[in-house]
């Protein structure tokens, strides 16, 4: 039982390479850790960034041709999503259906949302499917509150790189009084770019909980991972977003221009999925880590 646990902690504690988003199969730059800055495409369930969305976008505006997903080339369009997502979950793709679990949550049916993290979790050990479980588990959304089924799918979706769940057992840990493995996964997610590990390690090397040099080097990691998913072209493409939300918000008239009002339509449609997995997204809302002492 002992030998058991330390090979899960070796599991556990072992530095990923990545986070579970991966790299963005267009431009091949890691993809950013704010949802808000990546889109699903539902027609292969594959998650592109900004930059090249948007570069596809415009290519497509200035050469006055129909709307394509960026990688598989299929179709896109508000009439085509529905039926392009249940193809994928027929097929039993896991991302397609985490997407279903994230809307069935976002209507109120969580016993609905319960069932396709399940399944996805059972396909591919999904991370997004885990950490979702690990929600729900804490709720008691569709679900029992049970509080080691919510550790064990935190664990898993950790495990596979999300950072949300690595931050969040952190905080875990630190409320149940081993500090040191707390330090362990914010170590880890920091490393990977996770800003409010960043946070709780300031707070550790304030009082002395670690040394200069280890928070130093996860410093320097954090940068290294922030600088890796940036380029011009995902600068472009975020400007271009934000600019398109403002002038929607000033209640701008695209009727004008039938070209950039279909525009206007389908990045309305994109930001809605984007909200999806937001909610999807969420971090749990455990004691504030600032709190250490």
């Amino acid at each position: 039982k002992k030998r058991a646990a330390e090979l899960r902690d070796e599991l556990l504690f072992k530095q990923s390479e990545s986070s579970h988003l991966g790299d963005c199969p267009i431009c091949c730059l890691p993809l950013p850790l704010d949802a808000e800055k990546s889109v699903i495409m539902m027609c292969c369930s594959k998650m592109i960034c900004d930059g090249c969305d948007h570069a596809n976008r415009m290519r497509e505006i200035r050469g006055k041709l129909k709307f394509k997903c960026p990688f598989c080339r299929e179709p896109v369009g508000n009439e085509l999503w529905g039926k392009q997502r249940m193809k994928r979950i027929e097929a039993n793709d896991p991302a397609a259906i985490c997407m279903m679990g994230f809307i069935r949550f976002d209507e109120g049916d969580y016993q609905g949302a319960f069932d396709h993290f399940t399944k996805a979790a059972e396909l591919v050990n999904s991370a997004d499917a885990h950490f979702q479980l690990s929600l729900l588990y804490y709720e008691g959304k569709g679900v029992e509150k049970d509080t080691k089924k919510k550790v064990y799918h935190l664990e898993q979706a950790a495990i596979g790189g999300h950072l949300d769940a690595r931050f969040n057992l952190g905080v875990i840990e630190k409320d149940e009084g081993r500090l040191e493995r707390a330090i362990k996964h914010w170590i880890i997610a920091a490393k990977l770019g996770e800003d409010r590990a960043v946070e709780a390690l300031k707070v550790c090397f304030r009082k002395g909980s670690i040394s200069k040099d280890v928070f130093a080097e996860a410093l320097r990691a954090h940068q290294a991972a922030l600088d890796a998913a940036n380029s011009p072209q995902r600068e472009v493409g975020e400007a271009a977003m934000q600019k398109m939300l403002a002038s929607k918000t000033a209640g701008q008239n695209w009727s004008s221009a039938p070209r950039v009002g279909l525009r206007l339509e389908r990045e309305i449609e994109l930001l809605h999925i984007r909200k999806c997995r937001v909610k999807g997204f969420k971090c749990a809302d455990y004691n504030a880590v600032l709190s250490i002492s």
